[in-house]
């Protein structure tokens, strides 16, 4: 939620964190203190990611960052995930990108706007700059998926920015549209350090309308099926309280009733091995599912050399 959100509805997490026993116990869960105001399309987008990866690299160790929304869905248990996650080289980030930008370079890479939300606490669309900039020379273009799962190596490059690269690009990036889809990208392929450890790949499960529209379909029952069949970890996006979600939760994760997703480290429950609450001797236990083996074997596509190799920065 950001700035302009409810004051009500950021009341109402911040207790349902502070009151769940389990959150409280484990002390994973971190809610910003204060939020920004965020504007549809503008680089305050962005900047409220690299606020959430400067808060977590100061709070607790972590090997992976990865960026969700509340139209984000699992389609793995967390098991699951940290199961094959262990196996994967720490260095490795999974951001989907492009050299090929096509319409973006004449709707994006040479029009220049400004976010009120920069500046302002009152909530408006971004503003077009008038005159437009010619393609930068002294850095090359990159596009792509705005849902990435970085390493936290990368995450302190871009928070950090030993070299002035992430520095320059985060102000290029200040008046360039939808920042989110090109910062991360064109930050790893221009450096010389991390160019080489992209997975071209933003584990998403996502689908458009022909032709595509300004934001991708919204998945139900009828996607089910291709959603498990794509061994994705994520898909997005979904409609609130669709009854997918619920067969997802029930199919998938093994939750129940609002509980948490079946995992090692949770008490026993009925006969739905319900997560009700954390058994201290089981923590750091893992359970993991199905769902690891498709993730696993998707990974392992992505991951071979040839494959690998072919899709990096170009």
């Amino acid at each position: 939620m950001d700035y302009d959100a409810p004051s009500s509805e950021h009341k109402d997490v911040a207790e349902y964190v502070a009151n769940d026993h389990v959150f409280g116990e484990v002390g994973n869960v971190w809610i910003v203190g204060k939020p920004n105001l965020v504007t549809y399309r503008g680089p305050t987008m962005l900047a409220t990611t690299l606020h959430a990866m400067a808060m977590l690299l100061r709070t607790c160790h972590w090997d992976w960052f990865i960026n969700l929304s509340a139209s984000d869905y699992p389609l793995v248990t967390q098991d699951d995930l940290i199961q094959v996650f262990s196996e994967v080289p720490r260095d490795i980030n999974f951001i989907q990108h492009s050299s090929h930008l096509g319409w973006k370079l004449n709707k994006r890479g040479k029009p220049m706007i400004i976010d009120p939300g920069l500046y302002s606490l009152n909530k408006s669309e971004i503003w077009w700059i008038i005159k437009q900039r010619s393609l930068p020379t002294s850095f090359k273009l990159y596009t792509g998926s705005a849902w990435t799962i970085v390493s936290r190596s990368f995450t302190e490059y871009c928070i950090m920015g030993w070299e002035n690269l992430p520095r320059t690009l985060l102000l290029y990036y200040t008046n360039f549209v939808s920042s989110p889809e090109g910062y991360f990208q064109t930050v790893i392929c221009n450096s010389q350090d991390y160019k080489n450890t992209t997975a071209n790949h933003d584990l998403h499960y996502i689908t458009w309308d022909n032709p595509p529209k300004q934001h991708p379909r919204s998945l139900g029952l009828k996607d089910y099926r291709k959603m498990v069949l794509s061994s994705r970890p994520f898909a997005r996006k979904f409609k609130r309280n669709d009854i997918v979600l619920d067969k997802i939760d029930r199919d998938l994760l093994k939750r129940y009733k609002g509980g948490f997703s079946f995992g090692g480290w949770c008490s026993k429950g009925g006969k739905n091995k319900s997560c009700l609450g954390l058994r201290s001797e089981n923590y750091g236990l893992l359970k993991p599912g199905p769902g690891s083996r498709r993730l696993r074997n998707l990974l392992k596509k992505i991951l071979a050399d040839k494959f690998f190799h072919q899709m990096q920065c170009r």
